[in-house]
């Protein structure tokens, strides 16, 4: 198979898997969606810095006080993200550390 023929079939699966976005709402959670995705990216970027794991032009550009930042923005754009989405984002986080603490609890009587 050649590129031009992978090229069709895409072409081909695209038209029975396309999306649409019917309202304002979808849109907002998509773009916050994406917007995580680009954040979460930039920290990992920054962490590999740190690790001296980047390509040298990379980390001669590279400030370890920006990965205060990053963080803060993954931080904040989880919690758009939360609200667009309709998320009670404390009651969520609040749900989860009960959800590990449980586990935690099992697995110590497991042993």
């Amino acid at each position: 198979m050649n590129l031009k023929n992978l090229q069709e079939k895409v072409a081909l699966l695209n038209q029975k898997t396309s999306y649409k976005l019917y309202s304002r709402e979808e849109k907002e959670i998509l773009t916050k969606t994406v917007k995580l995705n680009e954040e979460v990216g930039e920290l990992c970027n920054d962490i590999l810095s740190i690790l001296k794991l980047q390509r040298r032009a990379k980390l001669q550009k590279f400030d370890k006080r920006n990965i205060y930042q990053e963080f803060a923005d993954v931080i904040i754009t989880t919690i758009q993200l939360a609200q667009v989405a309709g998320v009670d984002i404390e009651r969520a986080i609040i749900d989860k550390i009960k959800t590990i603490e449980e586990r935690e609890r099992k697995e110590r009587h497991l042993k």
